[in-house]
């Protein structure tokens, strides 16, 4: 029979697809992707594939033989086709082409999936939930997520992913690698995210926005829960009280309380706090800044929300209101424990004499009776007192007896 560079002829044909072919092994190779049948078997795992060569190929991954490399940098690859892809990188070769947008890729399968964005075609779906996509290795992925398979692991605390890149990412944790730098101010980050994210506090960029309220963000993930403030979803709950919240740090913290845990402390006088900002704030003691400031009266606060509780002070503002009886409250704080008088809630015991309170100001002040404490001292004579409220009280006689000139 005559070959195909004698006469042109393709002697052997499909009978499922119309492909024809000049070799009988060729087409009964070909009539395996019909039949889906894989005669060649690993001695090793058991996989089985079409081809002998497969096969061949196939046991270099347990034998770890790279029998092709790299002239130029040395790589070695398991199979010829591997190594001259690898090729590509240091000539720079695109010779696949999209006829539409003319973008080149390497390989012949890149433009082939990139010609899937513009006829929108998706044709691998997944088998629990319908979705589809694009690429069979995205289909892969995605169904891990229904099966809980994480089969890359960290070497150095075992930690497991759905993806290789994912591992080869948090490795950066254990070296300390940061190979994504700031061009304006230089820090540096772990992943490039991160950086592209850090660049929009320089260039003030908030390109997500909520279409409630017209409130501009710099990630998609804060608009997300910025959103729950407007429909009241709280999917966060907590197993010990059930407490809800609308983000899943918020409701971590919260749970701190119950199990009394305080993992952030002070390096300078060791105090723990059960979170970092909590930490941070308390820092300000030591270090005596006060980054908030009052825009009317120029005073300064060690937290944002103390500056703008002081700024009611010249506005008058009252925003919290009791709905029992209409009174208004700067603080919201103030507004709770405002409604305990009308509840008799009564949340915060003596572990001594069992007496409840309102507040906890109260409690702890009752708690100097027991303990003989008087942490309030007069500046003017020393006397010390049990509760704030008396210190003052007492001071006021000094300031009686103070002559005042003509």
């Amino acid at each position: 029979m005559n070959n195909k560079s004698d006469t042109g002829e393709e002697p052997y044909s499909c009978e499922v697809c119309a492909y024809s072919c000049t070799k009988k092994q060729h087409i009964l190779q070909h009539m395996r992707t019909h039949t889906g049948e894989k005669p060649y078997s690993c001695e090793i795992c058991g996989s089985s594939f079409k081809q002998k060569t497969h096969v061949r190929q196939h046991m270099r991954m347990h034998t770890g033989e790279k029998p092709h490399s790299c002239e130029v940098c040395g790589s070695s690859f398991t199979r010829k086709q591997s190594m001259l892809r690898h090729m590509q990188v240091h000539t720079g070769e695109k010779p696949y082409s999209c006829e539409i947008c003319n973008s080149t890729f390497t390989q012949k399968q890149h433009v082939v999936q990139h010609m899937l964005t513009h006829t929108g075609e998706k044709p691998y779906s997944c088998k629990v939930c319908g979705t589809s996509f694009t690429q069979k290795v995205s289909m892969k992925q995605h169904m891990r997520t229904h099966t809980g398979e994480k089969p890359y692991s960290c070497e150095v605390c075992d930690s497991s992913f759905t993806r290789k890149q994912h591992v080869l990412l948090h490795m950066r944790i254990h070296t300390g690698e940061k190979p994504y730098s700031c061009k304006v101010c230089g820090s540096s980050f772990t992943w490039k995210q991160s950086m592209l994210l850090h660049m929009r506090t320089h260039t003030g960029e908030k390109p997500y926005s909520c279409e409630v309220c017209g409130c501009s963000f710099t990630q998609k993930q804060h608009v997300l829960q910025h959103m729950r403030t407007h429909t009241g979803e709280k999917p966060y709950s907590c197993e010990v009280c059930g407490c809800s919240f609308t983000m899943k740090h918020e409701m971590l913290r919260h749970k701190r309380m119950h199990t009394g845990e305080k993992p952030y402390s002070c390096e300078v006088c060791g105090s723990s706090f059960t979170s970092k900002q909590q930490m941070l704030q308390h820092m300000r003691t030591h270090t005596g800044e006060r980054p908030f400031s009052c825009e009317v009266c120029g005073s300064s606060f060690t937290q944002k929300q103390h500056m703008l509780r002081h700024m009611q002070t010249h506005t008058g503002e009252k925003p919290y209101s009791c709905e029992v009886c209409g009174s208004s409250f700067t603080t919201k704080q103030h507004r709770l424990q405002h409604i305990r008088m009308h509840t008799g809630e009564k949340p915060y015991s003596c572990e001594v004499c069992n007496s409840s309170f309102t507040r906890k100001e109260s409690m702890m002040q009752h708690l100097h009776r027991h303990s003989g404490e008087k942490p309030y001292s007069c500046e003017v004579c020393g006397s010390s007192f049990t509760m704030k409220q008396n210190m003052f009280k007492h001071m006021q006689m000094h300031i009686e007896e103070t002559p005042y000139p003509c």
